[in-house]
């Protein structure tokens, strides 16, 4: 269904004229004679046709946002430590602080904040002293400390044949239930091997930081490297070259086009060690949630574990606007609430299957009724695809195969699509569309991808990938994007 541009246009202009005055995210006010020198700018078709007016970029790097950065990605990355602790985030909050006297006595010794080494502890072992991931070789104990670096720089007894076969001994032990058994052989495996010892461990943990501190020269980089490893993290550096930057500067001003370098040195590292620290913030919010705000922590665990995403962190059942029939999604159309998801690639760098909105008829309604996005949630897709196109050098559009729908379209799709859900639907609030897993090729997927993990860890979407297509839901507080809108409207 489309609507007249007449009103699309006004709607745009009432929108932008809040921005102007509120300034949302990014900061900045958009004045009348464009944005100034160096501020960069959401990419525009490449033929220049219908590019409309520039847009700044909310989402570049800018070191007077940087802390609003951080703090977003903490929230962007946290759904990881929710879905997979052991137990439960909340669980694993009563497990870590326990260690906290122990925590803050290792960080006083290395003159770090206890907090970021609780988080540390946290995302390490989920404070189980006995984590092991893998054999006696690999990462050990609370602070996961791997054989070679605990005997070799941190000076620690580590004896792992005997580590190994004692882990055996304690197996069949608890097998065979024999409880105290398995305490006196724990007592033994950590005389023997000291990772196995919590005191230890943060010992050496601490001691860690002092030296990659002394290496890298900032505490937010000890910590990057406690995963990525300090000669790593120096090659990053290198290849970005200003002396000792902050983390979040060398993360968020790195892009497949700019400090290209930088980007490719740290998506080549498969273990995520790029996300680390932002995760360490994360375990931090949640240690500060088990402290003084319990029922926030368990509000969010429930909305955290809903889904395969954070989805319905971003736009909670309870709370959310839903379209029930196809009459509620009419009348969001008159309103403006919906707007048409178009279907131009030259100026979108996004195409619209055209099965978008192929059931409508089974329950009495037109194709045109789910073909389309509220404002906020168009305009970033609009962002993707303007990002993604520019990233990929050019390439074809990304197709977007479904938008908004009412409950009884998706009470339709569920009979006979098994990956749509019965449950909470994203896709019946406007804010969520869908994109075709089908690439022109290797590098726009790649662009593709960057885009999506950059936006997720800004925690301006969720998403995730199902069989045939990723699954994007939007955040609201991108309305410094709705400019954007104004690229819809005839040249």
């Amino acid at each position: 269904m489309r609507r007249s541009r007449v009103n699309v246009r006004v709607r745009v202009a009432v929108l932008v004229g809040a921005l102007v005055l509120l300034a949302v995210f990014a900061g900045t006010t958009l004045r009348g004679d464009g944005p100034g020198p160096g501020v960069a700018l959401v990419p525009t078709p490449s033929s220049g046709e219908y590019g409309g007016a520039p847009v700044p970029d909310p989402f570049a790097y800018d070191a007077e946002r940087e802390d609003a950065f951080v703090k977003r990605a903490a929230a962007g990355t946290s759904h990881v430590l929710y879905a997979r602790s052991p137990g439960g985030a909340a669980a694993t909050a009563e497990r870590v602080a326990n260690w906290r006297p122990q925590v803050e006595a290792a960080a006083r010794a290395a003159r770090v904040s206890p907090d970021l080494l609780e988080g540390l502890v946290f995302l390490e072992s989920a404070g189980r002293e006995d984590a092991m991931a893998g054999d006696a070789e690999g990462a050990v104990g609370l602070t996961q400390i791997v054989a070679e670096t605990g005997r070799n720089l941190l000076g620690m007894r580590i004896d792992v044949e005997r580590s190994a076969r004692l882990t055996r001994q304690i197996d069949r032990a608890l097998l065979r239930g024999r409880l105290f058994t398995v305490l006196a052989l724990r007592r033994k495996r950590r005389s023997v091997d000291e990772r196995f010892d919590a005191v230890k461990a943060l010992a050496g943990a601490a001691r860690y930081l002092t030296f990659a501190r002394s290496q890298l020269g900032r505490d937010d980089l000890a910590f990057v490297s406690y995963h990525m490893g300090v000669g790593n993290l120096q090659g990053v550096l290198s290849a970005y070259g200003a002396e000792r930057p902050s983390y979040a500067r060398l993360y968020f001003d790195s892009t497949p086009n700019h400090n290209a370098a930088v980007q490719r040195r740290l998506a080549a590292f498969g273990d995520d060690s790029s996300n680390y620290l932002w995760k360490i913030y994360a375990a931090r919010e949640i240690m500060r949630l088990h402290r003084e705000d319990r029922a926030e922590l368990a509000r969010l665990e429930a909305l955290q574990t809903a889904k395969n995403s954070a989805e319905e962190v971003l736009h909670p059942s309870a709370s959310t606007p839903r379209f029930t029939t196809p009459a509620a999604l009419r009348d969001a159309w008159d309103d403006d609430d919906i707007v048409a998801f178009p279907d131009d690639p030259v100026r979108t760098g996004l195409a619209r299957h055209p099965s978008m909105g192929e059931l409508a008829p089974r329950i009495g309604s037109v194709p045109g009724l789910y073909r389309g996005l509220r404002p906020v949630a168009l305009a970033l897709a609009l962002y993707i695809g303007a990002q993604t196109r520019e990233y990929a050098g050019g390439e074809g559009p990304l197709v977007v195969t479904s938008t908004v729908r009412d409950s009884q379209y998706q009470d339709r799709l569920v009979r006979g699509n098994g990956e749509a859900t019965r449950n909470y639907s994203l896709h019946t609030t406007g804010w969520a569309f869908d994109v075709a897993r089908t690439y022109r090729s290797q590098r726009q997927a790649l662009a593709f991808q960057f885009v999506l993990d950059r936006l997720q860890v800004l925690d301006v979407i969720a998403w995730v990938r199902e069989p045939r297509a990723i699954h994007v839901t939007v955040a609201a507080g991108a309305e410094s994007l709705l400019p954007l809108l104004e690229r819809l409207e005839d040249g």
